[in-house]
């Protein structure tokens, strides 16, 4: 039998896959992950009772616009990652760019306020509870991600369990602003970032164990 003949009777025998399966494992994985974040959030934390009242302010939607950037940028890394041999190009640049934008409206706030004022600026009220609980709201989506990226074929384990921590992360940091009081940018630039950056570190760790295929 010659080779042609020999894989074409292989491949009749495979079942057809459908295109569209990903994208609908990769939507309920999603709806899952952020309704069960919601959830845990809800349950455990609270909405914050001045939320409608802070929504009307500038600097509610500059936290919400720093948080779903950083989500996006996130989501659409860990899904680069999660097919064989990609890498993140300009989705790097995308991650950082508003990282870097929030660092410099945290040094020009920082620099406009009184010098006895900058510290309030920094810790807020809530600063050694933050990251923590940026984290533990990202549990849910954490699973829910590397899920969705078993289900594919990742490569590159450890730089894809980052990205996919760090996607899990910043959207629960978003969750994780309908309960949070703090508005300065100079807290938001140090420990929403680190919220978010611990469950990457954990990703860093898991996902030559839990991504291998």
């Amino acid at each position: 039998m010659k080779t042609d003949d020999l894989v074409s009777l292989l491949a009749a025998d495979v079942p057809a896959q459908d295109p569209a399966a990903p994208a609908r494992r990769a939507g309920a994985g999603l709806a899952v992950g952020l309704a069960l974040a919601v959830g845990l959030m809800a349950a455990t934390l609270g909405l914050h009772p001045q939320l409608a009242l802070e929504a009307r302010l500038p600097a509610f939607w500059v936290r919400e616009a720093f948080c779903a950037a950083l989500a996006v940028a996130g989501v659409l890394g860990a899904r680069r990652l999660a097919y064989p041999g990609r890498r993140l190009g300009a989705i790097a640049a995308a991650w950082l760019l508003p990282v870097a934008l929030m660092w410099l409206l945290a040094a020009l706030t920082l620099a406009d306020a009184a010098p006895a004022d900058r510290v309030a600026l920094l810790m807020g009220s809530t600063a050694r509870v933050c990251p923590l609980l940026i984290a533990m709201v990202s549990v849910p989506l954490m699973g829910a991600f590397f899920w969705i990226a078993r289900g594919l074929a990742p490569t590159r384990l450890r730089l894809a369990g980052t990205v996919t921590g760090l996607a899990a992360g910043a959207c629960g940091a978003l969750v994780y602003t309908l309960h949070c009081p703090e508005l300065a940018a100079p807290f938001l630039a140090v420990w929403y970032l680190l919220g978010m950056l611990l469950p990457a570190a954990l990703g860093c760790l898991l996902g030559p164990r839990l991504l291998r295929w």
